[in-house]
């Protein structure tokens, strides 16, 4: 392999690529460091090896695009040139209006969406005076009370005792609309036949 080595001459198309190299290759690529010594040992000489020395892109098969530093310079200086202005500042414009438009449409979405309404369901006892009370009536006034958030459900007599039948009577309220509070005070407004009123359940729905 020495031998072989020693009868080697290089020529000004070795001189182009060694000088374009930044340094020795790394030890596991034996044959490009045993030819980058043998070129390096003919530094003295290089001038005067054969050959006519050119650009290093301009060696290797015809035909083929030269992609080397030199040979891009040409095509590098020509997107240098920027004739209608950089399109960076347009699509940076782009990408903006469309994150701005994907946002206004989640906005839009979540606002269309339904805000989840606290709701609880009640079951009211109330209690006549005696046992000669209407409670067809009672009952009457008592579902009369209107308000926004407020359902009336089904209702039955209860017995309590000495011929005393309660109303027990079931609603469903939404909590930021109608407390047991305002139940309390408006059903106990008809006291010709209400004596009081009591939550018997409260449960969240």
């Amino acid at each position: 392999k020495a031998l072989l080595a020693s009868r080697y001459v290089p020529s000004q198309a070795d001189v182009a690529v060694f000088e374009a190299v930044s340094g020795p290759p790394p030890a596991d690529l034996c044959h490009a460091l045993r030819w980058y010594n043998h070129i390096k040992s003919y530094e003295k000489e290089k001038a005067s090896l054969p050959g006519v020395k050119k650009a290093l892109g301009k060696y290797g098969p015809a035909n083929v695009e030269d992609t080397t530093e030199s040979g891009a310079t040409d095509s590098k200086d020509d997107d240098d040139i920027d004739l209608f202005g950089s399109d960076d500042e347009e699509e940076s414009e782009e990408a903006k209006r469309l994150r701005e438009e994907r946002l206004a449409q989640y906005e839009s979405k979540k606002a269309k969406k339904p805000a989840l309404v606290a709701k609880s369901s009640i079951l009211l006892d109330v209690k006549p005076w005696d046992d000669e009370t209407d409670m067809a009536k009672l009952e009457e006034c008592v579902r009369s009370i209107q308000a926004d958030g407020l359902v009336w459900g089904s209702s039955k007599l209860v017995p309590v005792g000495y011929g005393i039948k309660k109303l027990q009577i079931q609603c469903v309220v939404e909590d930021d609309k109608v407390g047991t509070d305002m139940l309390e005070e408006q059903i106990t407004a008809f006291d010709e036949y209400v004596q009081s009123m009591d939550v018997a359940a409260f449960n969240k729905i």
